[in-house]
């Protein structure tokens, strides 16, 4: 995933699937997981650069930047 857009499209389309019986529940479970540690890795980051007072563009969170 190369920022949040694609990881909550991703995520959308794992619930779908989990939805309709073509995913199991174990694998969307990990991948959800996963998908919770890439976000909570970003806030960390941000919450770095708020304490210390930085603007500095975390490339993950700006979604509709090129």
């Amino acid at each position: 995933m190369k920022n949040v857009k694609e990881l909550r499209e991703h995520l959308s389309t794992v619930f779908t699937d989990l939805q309709g019986g073509s995913l199991d529940h174990k694998v969307a479970a990990s991948l959800a997981n996963i998908a919770g540690k890439m976000i909570s890795s970003a806030k960390v980051q941000l919450d770095y650069h708020i304490a210390r007072k930085e603007k500095r563009k975390i490339t993950f969170l700006h979604s509709m930047d090129k």
